[in-house]
């Protein structure tokens, strides 16, 4: 069996490829890796199960929660909620693990399931591993007391108490500030809106559908030309784009132009920076982050450590070097003095709570990154092993020969036979022309 697990938990088109049966076993063996192996932190075995508005989640949910229960594990079922609210849960007192259903900025039919281990915090590959290892083990299965129970919701109490932490973690209230608030049709309509608000801020929300029907459908963090457009109708200060499972956030300025996450990773650093709360000046970025993002924190003093692509790869060098802040060009920023994984709503406001306390707007904020083309070409291979070797060779050429200003980054897909070749240069021309001569050499 190929392995289940990819970057960010187990995605497929729900009920086809992530089918009710395979969440229920998950379920049953992520209990049995996470809270029986290792016991529960307060007796009785607590999981809180969390999902985005996708009409394939109440299935799911369904799934997830028996496979738990049979367990003997207790269930609170928090409902539509973001990602980042069910890892908040997982850090209080009593609850063992927490499981997301999400396909993130996924479309519709897709669907996810990812887990978080006690601390809130997403598994090791290795942990992964072995409940994929263990998806067909059999256990004696609690009878009688001993089979889990589902909880009086606690949907609301848990929201809540998130919403007061994400707040209660600013420097700076938003007052004067308008923004406009892109939910993706997803999570995000249950939190963030009251949360931007709760801050201060004036807010103008839209794509609030919680049908799940049109989720992360020509709108939010994958489509910011749509808050852009909003922000420009509304005169606000600022746009803010979430996705899905409300993980991630992207911006627009006043005038509708787009920053990125590594725009707000640079301008949350230097913030932290001048606070005295970047721990070692240190920021962790992938290896996908501009080259332009690199050369704005050299200047200012900031060192940059890199990884793999993916959040969770974020987090492990973060918490492996005690650092403070990192994330993804893509717009996953993780504050791990308030957080332990990327949150796009405590990004939206930090973001905004750094225009609050310097006066600045976020054009001006962002423009300290530089941003180099950038273009990325997918090459269809038979056999990536045999194509990496042939671009070694050539790639460290074009690296020598764009110098200073630009870069490669030849990769292959973890999931498919393909090789992605990304390059910036100083202009996007020349980027294109180099990565079309490395796909063309790889072809």
């Amino acid at each position: 069996m190929s392995r289940l697990f990819g970057t960010d938990g187990v995605r497929g088109v729900a009920n086809r490829d992530l089918t009710p049966e395979l969440a229920l076993r998950l379920a049953f063996a992520a209990a049995h890796e996470l809270v029986e192996e290792r016991g529960s932190a307060s007796g009785r075995p607590l999981a809180v199960v969390g999902r985005d508005t996708r009409p394939s989640g109440e299935l799911l949910e369904a799934a997830v929660a028996a496979g738990l229960l049979a367990a003997g594990v207790d269930v609170e079922l928090l409902g539509v909620t973001p990602t980042p609210a069910v890892a908040h849960a997982v850090t209080t007192s009593g609850v063992d693990l927490g499981v997301m259903i999400s396909a993130s900025h996924n479309p519709m039919p897709d669907n996810g399931i990812k887990f978080f281990a006690r601390g809130g915090v997403k598994l090791a590959d290795e942990t992964e591993a072995r409940i994929e290892s263990r998806l067909d083990d059999e256990w004696d299965r609690p009878t009688g007391a001993g089979v889990g129970r589902l909880l009086d919701a606690a949907a609301e109490r848990r929201r809540a108490a998130y919403v007061d932490h994400i707040v209660a973690s600013l420097p700076t209230r938003l007052d004067g500030l308008r923004v406009v608030v892109d939910c993706a049709n997803g999570a995000a309509t249950t939190c963030a809106p009251d949360a931007y608000r709760a801050a201060g801020a004036e807010v103008v929300v839209i794509n609030d559908d919680v049908t799940g029907y049109r989720i992360n459908d020509a709108c939010g963090a994958t489509h910011p030309e749509v808050v852009a457009e909003a922000v420009l109708a509304e005169g606000a200060d600022a746009g803010l784009a979430h996705d899905g499972d409300a993980d991630r956030c992207v911006a627009v300025d006043r005038d509708g132009r787009l920053v990125d996450g590594d725009q707000i990773l640079a301008v949350l650093a230097l913030g932290l920076k001048d606070r005295g709360a970047l721990a070692r000046d240190t920021v962790v970025a992938t290896v996908m982050s501009n080259l332009g993002f690199k050369k704005a924190m050299a200047q200012h003093g900031v060192r940059v450590a890199d990884t793999a692509v993916g959040d969770r790869y974020v987090l492990e060098r973060m918490r492996a070097d005690g650092l403070s802040l990192g994330g993804e060009q893509s717009g996953h920023v993780i504050l791990l003095d308030h957080a332990t994984t990327g949150d796009g709503v405590l990004t939206g406001l930090h973001l905004l709570a750094r225009m609050a306390e310097t006066g600045r707007g976020l054009a001006e904020l962002a423009s300290v990154v530089t941003r180099l083309p950038q273009v990325l070409v997918n090459v269809r291979v038979a056999d990536k092993d045999a194509a990496m070797a042939r671009l070694s060779e050539l790639t460290a050429a074009v690296e020598a020969d764009l110098g200073d200003d630009g870069r490669v980054l030849v990769r292959p897909s973890g999931t498919e036979p393909l090789i992605r070749v990304m390059v910036e240069a100083g202009t996007e021309e020349r980027a294109r022309s180099v990565a079309e001569a490395l796909a063309t050499a790889v072809r």
